[in-house]
């Protein structure tokens, strides 16, 4: 125990990022259970539905991506990671003091642009991995994990950054 304290003594910044990436799990776990419990049982009845709206894509090769089943899981699954991850990040990994008023708002649009990405990606990856040769039924799981790897690269210096910023030292 006392070789990781050291670490993290020696690379606060290293064991942040640790840490961003371990508590993020709580919203992987999120994601997971809602995206799975949405395309087996909730949306289920939509997976032969065409949807199609700007970069939404889940019209062609519908038995990959799920249609409007997949499109809704997805979008469904994403917001409730991210309400999770906003107070486990904020509390647990950046201890900001940001401002609740301001932090939300700015999270808001992230998650956002997050949803938006996610929602319309994994039309694209879902039909990328059958057409390697993944099944069905694991495209839509191999497509979350794309889309948890671009959440990550997006979420973790716009939260470090410009929404739960460091306190300033006075």
């Amino acid at each position: 125990m006392n070789g990781v304290r050291r670490f993290i003594i020696a690379h606060p910044t290293a064991w942040e990022f640790i840490l961003f990436n371990i508590l993020s799990n709580c919203a992987t776990v999120v994601n997971f259970a809602v995206m799975w419990i949405c395309t087996g049982f909730v949306f289920r009845s939509l997976s032969e539905t065409p949807f199609r709206f700007l970069v939404f894509n889940y019209e062609d090769n519908i038995k990959s991506n799920l249609g409007l089943c997949g499109f809704l899981s997805f979008l469904v699954a994403t917001a409730l990671a991210q309400t999770v991850n906003f107070f486990v990040q904020k509390n647990f990994v950046f201890k900001s003091s940001a401002a609740f008023q301001e932090a939300v708002p700015k999270y808001i649009f992230m998650a956002v642009v997050l949803v938006f990405l996610s929602a319309a990606l994994p039309a694209y990856s879902q039909s990328f991995f059958v057409n390697i040769g993944a099944s069905e039924g694991l495209a839509p799981t191999l497509a979350n994990v794309v889309n948890i790897i671009m959440q990550v690269a997006i979420s973790y210096p716009m939260m470090k950054f410009w929404i739960m910023p460091e306190k300033q030292k006075k």
